[in-house]
């Protein structure tokens, strides 16, 4: 069978990271959502997305299909089910789509589909704020997914450690007088992964492949840093997706950051409105500020997006893609794609300017800023210009 994720109704409310991704390609837990589906179905998946991405994220259709809201974690028992499809037949939660099978070139009404519900638990990533919101929950699941029936690298002697059968270290992470508190949830250290000395983490937590934790860090449960970032200061409930650096002291909660960000020196996000009130975020959807129902939300930041020393973002600040973020006072709480400045106003990033930095941060990774990147981020600037249409 043929298992093909595609976006689904959430989309546009998982901007600004879905502008530059597909929402399988969104990290939460230890693995991106597409990473657990293969998994779990034991196959390679293809995306259907924006047509603006299909170059880099291409679909493969054959003649038989099945389709998955990529919003849709899975589970042992939603992936029986869906291995079970047959033609015609779907799985829905309430009026939305979960997964159903289609023959190629078919046209799809679910007026015509015999449709089963499915009312047992179910994870979704539907909100930018699930992707930290749900994060400790979706530790738990890929640790146990990852985990079981292999044998963790020894725990090094210098290592302070609480509940150490809840600690995983796989090959080649180096680890040494450090203090890991795993008695709330598991903590997971990917390969060729660093934890400095000092540093104290407390689970549920992930530090993904080539990353490392700078000496002295404060990280708190439901954390994680993706592949090939660094990270210190103090760091509680938020995700990294990964090629993003937050290397220096300074704080951020309740927060996501995509690929390739970078947060300055002293950085620091407020997590918890002066009131205590519910925090709002910006919805593109709405145009407006949508209710989190949150008490705790930080900074939600697109890729490519940058700010200097001693930032400071208000609770629920909301940064688009390839914005460069600086100077003194707060900066609104809504930053559009391709802004350059900060609390004194704003102008446009221009592209030219914003690729040669990409070409640049990426190659210190030995990674080519390719013609697909520069296609989707040109896109995204054009997309994005209502948003910056009061800055000249």
């Amino acid at each position: 069978m043929n298992y093909i994720l595609f976006d689904g109704p959430s989309r546009n409310a998982l901007l600004p990271f879905t502008y530059t991704r597909p929402v399988a390609e969104i990290r939460i837990g230890i693995l991106t959502i597409r990473e657990k589906w293969e998994k779990y179905l034991g196959y390679t998946t293809s995306t259907v997305t924006e047509e603006y991405l299909s170059e880099k994220f291409p679909m493969v259709e054959l003649e038989e299909n099945v389709m998955i809201n990529a919003s849709y974690l899975p589970y042992k028992n939603l992936v029986k089910k869906i291995k079970a499809l047959r033609p015609n037949q779907a799985i829905f939660d309430k009026d939305e789509p979960i997964a159903f099978y289609v023959q190629e070139d078919q046209e799809v009404n679910f007026d015509t589909y015999e449709v089963s519900q499915y009312e047992e638990e179910v994870l979704t990533v539907k909100n930018t704020w699930d992707i930290f919101s749900k994060n400790e929950q979706a530790i738990n699941q890929d640790f146990t997914l990852l985990t079981q029936g292999r044998e963790s690298q020894p725990i090094p002697a210098s290592i302070n450690v609480i509940a150490p059968e809840n600690i995983f270290i796989e090959e080649d992470a180096k680890l040494e007088f450090t203090t890991l508190n795993a008695s709330n949830g598991p903590i997971y250290v990917g390969k060729n992964a660093e934890i400095m000395e000092g540093s104290i983490i407390r689970g549920p937590f992930v530090l993904c492949e080539h990353s490392t934790i700078k000496m002295g860090a404060k990280i708190y449960g439901g954390t994680t840093v993706g592949p090939y970032s660094k990270v210190g200061g103090e760091v509680t409930n938020s995700v990294i997706f990964g090629y993003s650096n937050k290397g220096h002291d300074g704080f951020i909660g309740n927060s996501v950051l995509g690929e390739w960000c970078n947060l300055g020196a002293d950085t620091n996000t407020s997590n918890l409105k002066n009131n205590y009130a519910p925090v709002r975020l910006w919805s593109y959807e709405t145009e407006g500020f949508a209710k989190t129902g949150l008490q705790f939300c930080g900074l939600m930041m697109g890729d490519h997006s940058k700010c200097g020393i001693n930032t400071m973002f208000n609770t629920g600040t909301v940064v688009g893609v390839n914005a460069n973020i600086f100077g003194g006072g707060f900066p609104r709480n809504f930053i559009p794609s391709y802004s350059w400045g900060g609390s004194g106003g704003f102008t446009t990033f221009l592209t030219k300017k914003a690729f040669e930095v990409a070409r640049v941060v990426m190659s210190r990774r030995d990674l080519e800023f390719t013609k697909h990147e520069e296609q989707i981020l040109e896109h995204v600037f054009e997309e994005t210009k209502q948003w910056r249409k009061n800055f000249e």
